[in-house]
């Protein structure tokens, strides 16, 4: 089966899955243009519905899973998850192959050891190893949004390009939530270079810089 207009995809497989934030239906599916498989968590019944509260997230594997602290990617995952729990209709939407803003997780590694070594932050770092800083491709997130049918987003997220990559994709974004976790000596200088050089919306940090 072909990917649609309307949203469907080539391979989907779908069941309940219950979690710390209590019971979801886990929307797996394999993106026809990028190949891997994603995984969306469905809180509730989005499907017509407007003004879903949505969190697309990243894969970190070393935040999500191992808890690393140089980043605020677990966190943001675990709170994205309660929320969508607590508003009783959401959708999360964990996108793989995005480790290290899309250069993998060898390359990732690789860029620690220079910021641990020369202080560089994670653009530098990036940028000395010949990588890009970001080629994230947030299509399959808009993709399985609008297999579930979803009418139009508010976005759980500090990053504006985000919502207009899932504008450019045809979803509409009715706001944007933030989604700030605290800030301490292990996440400073990533949330810092977050905000003075990609652009995210980061005010709990203040005048630090």
């Amino acid at each position: 089966m072909q990917e649609t207009r309307d949203g469907e995809l080539a391979e989907v497989a779908e069941s309940d899955l219950v979690t710390r934030g209590g019971r979801f239906r886990a929307v797996a599916f394999r993106d026809p243009y990028d190949g891997n498989e994603h995984l969306a968590l469905v809180r509730g019944e989005p499907r017509g519905q407007k003004d879903v509260l949505v969190r697309v997230h990243s894969e970190c594997l070393t935040g999500d899973v191992f808890g690393a602290l140089r980043c605020e990617c677990g966190a943001q995952l675990r709170s994205a998850v309660d929320a969508i729990a607590d508003e009783g209709c959401g959708v999360l939407v964990y996108l793989r192959g995005h480790e290290g803003r899309g250069i993998g997780l060898v390359a990732k590694v690789r860029t620690h050891v220079l910021q641990d070594e020369q202080g560089l932050d994670t653009v530098d770092s990036a940028t000395a190893l010949g990588l890009p800083v970001d080629v994230r491709d947030f299509g399959p997130a808009a993709r399985v949004l609008h297999y579930l049918g979803v009418e139009s987003v508010r976005l759980l997220s500090n990053n504006e390009d985000k919502v207009l990559a899932l504008t450019d994709h045809g979803i509409k974004v009715t706001g944007r939530v933030p989604l700030l976790e605290p800030v301490d000596e292990y996440n400073v200088r990533y949330l810092m270079a977050k905000r003075d050089r990609l652009g995210h919306d980061l005010p709990h940090l203040g005048s630090l810089g």
